[in-house]
């Protein structure tokens, strides 16, 4: 199979006569990635890599690919407004690395899926590729192989959809509780080491204020400011609902925004949350990088959670964290959405009913403790 060329990546003999693979870019540190380019360990890693500096992902093998195949309706894909437009940029990156392995996965007789004739595609191609993966993964590829499939249809070079019938594992073990959400001993522990006039302490009450998601939050500054109140588009719902959020800057975020020295951020940045720089984080994912970075500088541990999953406190918990507290200040379903950007109520239902649990067992447990009868019931036993 041909070599394919990718940006930024060099390759070289080391002294034991082996092929290594370097990438560099203007500005950031060389990288060694292991593997071969085009499988996808390699491409896995090389993704990221140009995610973390902020490049556009090029194609692979456009120029050698035949029409018809699926590495062709790949690179189509790729430049297709219903890709570069109809999917937002966190979707497009898993999406097309999901579909780079699908072009790189090969049959018993070792030719590789991309190298097919679209139209010749079956059901059992897709099964053999998603199985011996986690029922997560089998979901998340699925979607995107699915993407792929329907774009196909749309372009005329498939007549039926093969992924219609195709049942994905269901997950084992407990439902899994996501990002874990922050309590007030947490939050206190992240402010007592993260004082007023930093950075990580703006992130943290930022995030508290509005409950935003952390690519809202690290493009959110002063020209969202309007007389007090905090108005913009989430970015999630631009191309569905795009709704329009106003939020009241509480007391505790303007105390974190008048303590911010002037001189921290570069001249004409708005961004309230700059990098070590001053500059405007170049991405959601840089700054999730360094709001993890002041949570383990805060001494913020790992937690074994429910579902069996160890998990840390990061930035999308304080979103979880600013509902939580909504919810026991007596916000109605309504007024959660309102705050946070959710479609439907059933979205915010989980924050409420996990208030009114805490608070009907309370109350449950504070009848048992003061009836007399129960008491002398329970030492009878």
């Amino acid at each position: 199979m041909a070599e394919i060329k990718l940006d930024y990546v060099n390759s070289f003999i080391d002294s034991r006569g082996k092929r290594r693979y370097v990438f560099r870019r203007k500005g950031h540190k060389k990288v060694t990635i292991n593997g071969r380019p085009g499988s996808p360990e390699f491409m896995d890693a090389y993704h990221s890599l140009l995610e973390r500096t902020g490049g556009a992902i090029p194609e692979i093998g456009g120029s050698r690919t035949k029409i018809g195949t699926i590495n062709a309706l790949a690179v189509a894909l790729y430049k297709h407004d219903v890709f570069t437009k109809g999917l937002a940029k966190d979707t497009q990156a898993p999406w097309r690395r999901i579909i780079d392995h699908f072009r790189e996965f090969k049959t018993p007789s070792g030719r590789v899926y991309g190298d097919n004739r679209f139209a010749t595609i079956q059901r059992r191609n897709i099964v053999a590729f998603l199985e011996g993966k986690t029922a997560n993964a089998q979901k998340n590829n699925l979607k995107a192989i699915r993407f792929l499939v329907r774009f196909a249809i749309s372009q005329g070079e498939l007549a039926h959809d093969p992924t219609e019938d195709i049942d994905v594992l269901k997950a084992d073990g407990p439902k899994s509780t996501g990002h874990m959400t922050w309590l007030e001993p947490q939050i206190e522990q992240y402010r007592e080491y993260h004082a007023l006039g930093t950075v990580a302490r703006l992130a943290l009450e930022l995030l508290l204020n509005i409950a935003a998601r952390r690519h809202d939050a690290h493009l959110i500054g002063q020209q969202h400011n309007r007389a007090g109140k905090l108005t913009w588009r989430p970015h999630k719902t631009l191309r569905t609902t795009g709704k329009m959020l106003s939020i009241r800057i509480l007391p505790n975020l303007q105390a974190a925004l008048d303590a911010m020295p002037k001189q921290a951020r570069a001249e004409g940045v708005l961004t309230f949350l700059v990098n070590d720089y001053g500059r405007p984080f170049a991405s959601a994912a840089a700054f999730g990088n360094k709001f993890a970075d002041w949570c383990t500088a805060a001494g913020m541990k790992p937690v074994l959670c429910d579902d069996g999953r160890t998990r840390n406190f990061r930035a999308h918990g304080l979103r979880k964290a600013a509902l939580r507290a909504l919810a026991h200040a007596g916000a109605t379903g309504v007024e959660l959405m309102a705050v946070s950007g959710h479609s439907s109520l059933e979205q915010v239902q989980v924050y409420i009913d996990q208030v009114e649990q805490e608070r009907a067992a309370e109350a449950a447990m504070r009848k048992l403790t003061t009836m007399p009868t129960t008491k002398a019931a329970m030492s009878s036993d």
